[in-house]
């Protein structure tokens, strides 16, 4: 990934929230160019939009953890980080998420990834501050 997250304020903002885990979050926005139908349960259309866009919330990848997490990770077993979150949850443990609004880029999609070498050339100071 390339961000210009800012770590300290995450780490500050998972402490004063007494928070177990904090996983960074980024809106994201996503273009259908096509109309999508709803259908109800018995096969109606119950609404038609041209050509929305949805708005999400999604993982930049950055998560804090206290030491405590480490129990709920089974020794030798293949956990994947939203399964943990989600066990976590579903044992009323404290999961915040931390909004950043500034710059992100998932560089594990290809298009995202050419982007990121091309940005990272011309604004090297961003992403790698004194």
């Amino acid at each position: 990934m390339l961000t210009t997250i800012d770590y300290n304020a995450m780490l500050q903002y998972h402490r004063e929230r007494g928070a177990l885990a904090t996983v960074a979050c980024y809106q994201r926005d996503v273009k259908i160019d096509l109309g999508v139908i709803e259908v109800d349960n018995d096969n109606w259309i119950s609404n038609y939009i041209e050509k929305p866009t949805y708005h999400y919330s999604v993982s930049m990848g950055i998560y804090l953890f206290e030491p405590e997490i480490l129990s709920y990770i089974p020794k030798g077993e293949r956990l994947d980080l939203p399964e943990l979150v989600l066990k976590l949850m579903h044992n009323n443990k404290k999961v915040n998420v931390f909004n950043f609004d500034g710059y992100w880029l998932d560089i594990g999609r290809h298009d995202d990834y050419e982007r990121a070498i091309e940005e990272f050339a011309k604004k090297r100071e961003a992403f790698l501050p004194e």
